[in-house]
């Protein structure tokens, strides 16, 4: 099953602190492995001093103005995510599905005031051939459609929950799961 498009959501207890709590954007998922955004984490990192071009990107892109931890793979990467609301195709920038493109990040930062949202995630989330599907198989993970601005969430410190909220499967059950199962 192809989770492309779709919203991987962690599972409790995903025994992972890379991924506890997480709301994973799938980007691509087939036989040769899965590719996703973790969009439910923001850093306090609004800059990376050394990079203007990248500084340039940021003042730019939704609220929470900072980067995303993307996920623990190639953490001196950043990938931006750009959704556009005019339907137009762009050179620097890769449609990924559902209205989303990644963006080519050594284009002209001006190109940034075409974005409707914009996203800059460092690292991303991998799995390779076979992986995620022994983990979903194993439900480590919740799929779940995503929604439009999901990516682009003004408060995504409480995505997770709420997620799970819109999805009738899981709904009474995480209103009654603690913030801290540990104080239970």
């Amino acid at each position: 099953m192809s989770t492309a498009g779709r919203l991987l959501v962690a599972a409790p207890p995903l025994n992972d602190p890379n991924f506890e709590r997480a709301v994973v954007l799938m980007l691509t998922h087939d036989a040769d492995g899965a590719f996703g955004l973790v969009i439910s984490r923001p850093t306090e990192v609004d800059s990376v001093g050394d990079e203007a071009a990248l500084d340039d990107w940021i003042t730019h892109t939704s609220t929470p103005s900072v980067f995303f931890e993307g996920g623990p793979v190639q953490q001196n990467s950043i990938i931006g995510l750009a959704r556009f609301d005019d339907g137009e195709e762009r050179s620097w920038t890769s449609e990924v599905g559902g209205g989303l493109h990644t963006v080519d990040l050594n284009s002209d930062a001006t190109n940034a005031t075409e974005c409707s949202a914009l996203r800059l995630f460092v690292g991303y989330s991998g799995w390779g051939a076979a992986q995620l599907d022994g983990e979903l198989a194993e439900e480590h993970w919740y799929v779940l459609d995503a929604q439009r601005d999901d990516a682009f969430d003004s408060t995504p410190e409480t995505l997770w929950r709420r997620v799970l909220e819109r999805d009738p499967v899981h709904r009474n059950w995480v209103r009654n799961f603690p913030d801290d199962p540990s104080l239970n």
